[in-house]
């Protein structure tokens, strides 16, 4: 049974919509009738300000490392780590408070494999910057953190966090398709404005 309390707390926590709560305080917006549609940092930081994206982007991975911190905490056990990390990473993608809909879910990911596999987080998480850095665009980052997750883990050896690590990837992958769709036909819009 408290397993069950466990993962019903980390979908809650990952349910909260940061992203519409800091656009809607900060400047009267809604991130899913503006912009990207969606929301997440990025669509906030250019609706409303980086700063607010980067907030947006903090209270997400809290919301992901939080939950699976405590979880880790009161058992060792990996089917049940497993199940507290995707619960917070598909309450981020099927919102109650946002009639069932969500984000990408790549911040609450970082939250979540922060708590439980650090170093490989760190790992990724560079080679996403890296990529943003050099090609301008946050999805194929993002892209590069779901292909690189699984291996790192492997690498630094968290095996009990590999299997959540291939489900993860499996999501952000699925996540993202529009955005590899439009990579492709050179549509979509990169972060830096007057990208090369």
């Amino acid at each position: 049974m408290l397993w069950i309390f466990w993962i019903i707390l980390a979908f809650f926590l990952g349910s909260l919509p940061f992203g519409l709560i800091v656009a809607k305080v900060s400047k009267g917006l809604d991130p899913r009738r503006d912009g990207s549609g969606n929301t997440g940092a990025t669509n906030v930081a250019r609706l409303c300000g980086t700063g607010y994206g980067v907030l947006v982007l903090v209270l997400d991975i809290l919301k992901g490392f939080l939950p699976l911190l405590m979880a880790s905490h009161y058992s060792s056990n990996w089917f049940f780590i497993t199940l507290c990390g995707l619960a917070a990473i598909l309450g981020h993608i099927y919102s109650p408070f946002l009639n069932w809909k969500g984000g990408k879910a790549v911040a609450v990911t970082i939250g979540v494999f922060l708590a439980v596999a650090f170093w490989a987080t760190v790992l990724s998480a560079a080679a996403c910057l890296a990529v943003i850095a050099a090609s301008g665009f946050v999805s194929m980052g993002s892209l590069t953190l779901a292909l690189a997750l699984p291996v790192f883990c492997l690498l630094t050896l968290h095996i009990g966090t590999v299997p959540l690590a291939l489900i993860a990837s499996a999501i952000l992958l699925v996540r993202h398709r529009e955005n590899v769709l439009r990579l492709a036909r050179g549509e979509e819009k990169p972060w830096r404005k007057h990208s090369a």
